[in-house]
Formats: C-alpha cells, structure tokens, sequence
C-alpha cells in the first residue's frame, strides 16, 4: 500500500491545530481500512484510525505513526412498518445521517444536528445533546477486532454489548476495536414536526456555543448533578486566553483556536481548568476529548 509522508493533520480536525502524521492513509472502503490497518501491524507502525476529527486534540509534534482516515460512508435504508432500518459505514457524517432522515420523514437524529463527525465517532464516543444520545437509536454495530496475535476478524456489537455510558461505550476502552458500520432504527413522524425540532435545537446551539471558531466541542463531561461550563465560569475562567486559546465567552467547556492556536495552549488551559476547578469545588474534571501524539 502506498501511504503519503508528512500530513498535515490540523487540516483534518475541527480544532484545525496539531502537527504531521508521519504517515497518513484514506480509506473510502471496509477493504481499505483492513488492508491498512493489516499493513500497518506487518510494519509494526503505531496507527490511528480518524474520522471526522473533531473531539481530538493533536500534538504540536504530530503523530509518529500512521493516520488512517476513514470514509467509507455507504448508506442504506430499508423500510420496516414502524419506520426504516439503516445501515451506515462508520465514515458516514453525522450531518448527513441527520438530513437524509429527515428528507425521510424519520425521527431519532434531530439532536444531532450541526454536530461535527462521523457516525463512527458519534458512537465511540456515544455522542449526545438535548437529552438523547446515538445509544438510543443504535441495534447492533459491525466490529473489526484485532487479536493478540495480529488477526482480525469481524464482530457484531449488539446495543448492550457497546456498554455505551455517558459520553462512554466499549470501543472508547479497547483500541483493538475498530468500528465499521452500524445498524439504526429510526421512527416515522411528521416532517413538518421533525423539522421544527431541529430548528429549535439548532437555534439553542448558535445561542450557548461559540460555533463561528474551530474548537473540539465541549472539552470536560458534566460531574453528575454538575455542569462543567457552570463550574469553569465560577472559577473566573470564562473568556481565558493562553496565546491564541481562548476558554469560550459563550460557553465556558469549549476552548476555541481563535485562529494561531498551538495544542501546547489548549493543554495548558486544560491543566489550568482541572486544577481551578478540583480547588474550588473538589472535583475532578475528565476530559471529553481524545488526545493523539502525546
């Protein structure tokens, strides 16, 4: 396989911030991606799977390994009496997912809407807003697992089997699970309704987040009975800069790249909000985003 050297990857995440991947690789297949990802063991390359890059942090130094980009992003509905099964590539974006839906008349993915990513990430990550999370609408997820001894075979995930949690699910603990594809069932429901659902959550996100700057969305998940953005702002962070990154002024859990940003500011601002927060309030702040070549 032929791999590119030297690859930007700020230009491959929402932060736009972060150093080369040493080797870098698109998949736009299944057979890409495991043909890649087989190489890169024979190699004895450390590798990263990316999708839509955003909830990553990539360092200043880049990466020392082989960035593997996926976009196999097939998608297909099949009818069912209350409503469609969908099944999707992991490299499918969300966005779309959310559009196509709707021009469907299906309900389930308006919460997404104007969500950076991929569906791949979406459930890595269990991505959710408004009070419901891509674990709801998930059946069953397509699994490539690599074993000890460097064999992959593929899997299927039923729902319970992810152990999705807040922000959480298995493939977030287990880098030998690669997603590939997943089944979704959505209901029908009244496009008019659907659409004026995402029109007023879509109103809610330009309102409380600061979406005209790059940034990884929120940075910190909420402690339960907390919200991070809450806690950070009574520190006195809010609208913090460290060089060109700024802890948001509209929303005090993102830090935005408010355009020469390094990730070395970002950590800092991390450090600084972690500790802030654990001396005012005693709690421990986890971080929502992924870190890559640290």
């Amino acid at each position: 396989m032929k791999f590119k050297k030297n690859v930007s990857l700020a230009k491959h995440t929402t932060f736009k911030i972060g150093g080369p991947a040493k080797y870098f690789y698109i998949a736009k297949t299944k057979q890409d991606l495991i043909k890649a990802i087989k190489t890169a063991k024979e190699l004895n390359l450390l590798f990263f799977v990316l999708g839509g890059g955003s909830n990553l942090l990539v360092a200043d130094k880049g990466f020392d390994g082989l960035v593997i980009k996926y976009q196999m992003s097939v998608i297909n509905f099949l009818p069912l009496k209350a409503g469609f099964k969908i099944v999707a590539e992991a490299g499918l974006p969300l966005e779309k997912l959310v559009n196509t839906s709707v021009e469907k008349g299906l309900t389930g993915m308006e919460w997404a809407i104007r969500i950076p990513g991929t569906l791949g990430g979406a459930i890595r990550g269990n991505a959710g807003a408004f009070g419901s999370s891509i674990a709801d609408i998930i059946k069953e997820v397509e699994v490539l697992e690599i074993t000890e001894n460097s064999s992959q075979q593929t899997k299927i995930f039923k729902n319970k089997d992810c152990k999705f949690g807040y922000r959480d699910s298995i493939f977030k603990h287990n880098s030998n699970l690669i997603i590939l594809s997943a089944e979704i069932q959505l209901k029908k429901e009244n496009k008019k309704e659907i659409q004026k659902k995402m029109k007023e959550h879509l109103k809610q996100r330009k309102k409380t987040q600061p979406l005209g700057f790059p940034s990884a969305g929120s940075i910190f998940k909420n402690p339960k009975g907390f919200s991070a953005g809450e806690l950070i702002e009574k520190c006195g962070l809010k609208g913090k800069k460290i060089n060109g990154a700024q802890i948001s002024e509209i929303h005090s859990n993102f830090i935005v790249n408010l355009g020469q940003a390094k990730a070395k500011d970002v950590e800092k601002l991390i450090k600084l909000v972690k500790q802030k927060v654990k001396q005012k309030f005693g709690i421990e702040l986890g971080e929502e985003i992924q870190y890559l070549g640290f």
